[in-house]
C-alpha cells in the first residue's frame, strides 16, 4: 500500500475513534505534546495508561470479590482510572468509569459487579483501538512517510 492510502486510512480511522466516543479532545491535547525531542510520547503514554490500569482492574476485581466490600477503596480505584483514562481522552472508559462511581456511592455490589464487567470491555476495546492507531502510525513512518495532523474541526 502506498504511503498517502496509508495516510488517508489513518485520517479515516482516527476520526472514527472521535466519532464513535473512543477518542475526546484531550487525546489531541496529547498529541500536541509530541515533537521531534520526544517522538515516542503518546506511545509511551497511553502504554503506560495500559499497564496501569491492568493492575487498577485487577485490585477492583478483588476488592469486589471480598466478603465485606469496602466501598470507598473499590471507588478509590475507580477515581483513579477514571482520571487517567481521561488524561489520555480515552472517554469510553472514562464514561463507564463515572456510571461506575455511582454504584459505589450506592453501594450496590450487584451494580458495581456490571459495571466492572463494561469497565473492562472498553478498556480492552479501547486497548485495541489504539493498538490498531498506533501499528498505521508505524506503518507510514516505516514506509517513510509522515503522520498527517489530526484536525479538531474533522470531528
Amino acid at each position: 500500500m502506498e504511503v498517502g492510502q496509508m495516510q488517508r486510512r489513518l485520517v479515516e480511522f482516527t476520526k472514527s475513534l472521535f466519532m464513535e466516543g473512543f477518542l475526546d479532545g484531550q487525546f489531541l491535547q496529547l498529541q500536541q505534546l509530541q515533537d521531534e525531542s520526544n517522538p515516542d510520547f503518546v506511545v509511551e503514554v497511553v502504554s503506560l495508561f495500559f499497564q496501569d490500569s491492568e493492575k487498577l482492574l485487577n485490585d477492583l476485581t478483588s476488592a469486589l470479590e471480598q466478603q465485606n466490600v469496602d466501598f470507598k477503596k473499590v471507588d478509590a480505584h475507580v477515581h483513579q482510572l477514571k482520571g487517567s483514562s481521561s488524561s489520555i481522552g480515552a472517554q469510553r472508559v472514562k464514561n463507564a468509569c463515572v456510571v461506575f462511581r455511582s454504584f459505589c456511592e450506592e453501594q450496590n455490589l450487584e451494580g458495581c459487579m456490571r459495571c466492572l464487567q463494561q469497565v473492562k470491555q472498553e478498556f480492552y476495546l479501547a486497548k485495541d483501538k489504539f493498538e490498531t492507531l498506533f501499528t498505521l502510525e508505524q506503518q507510514i513512518l516505516a514506509a517513510g512517510g509522515s503522520i498527517p495532523a489530526t484536525e479538531i474541526t474533522s470531528f
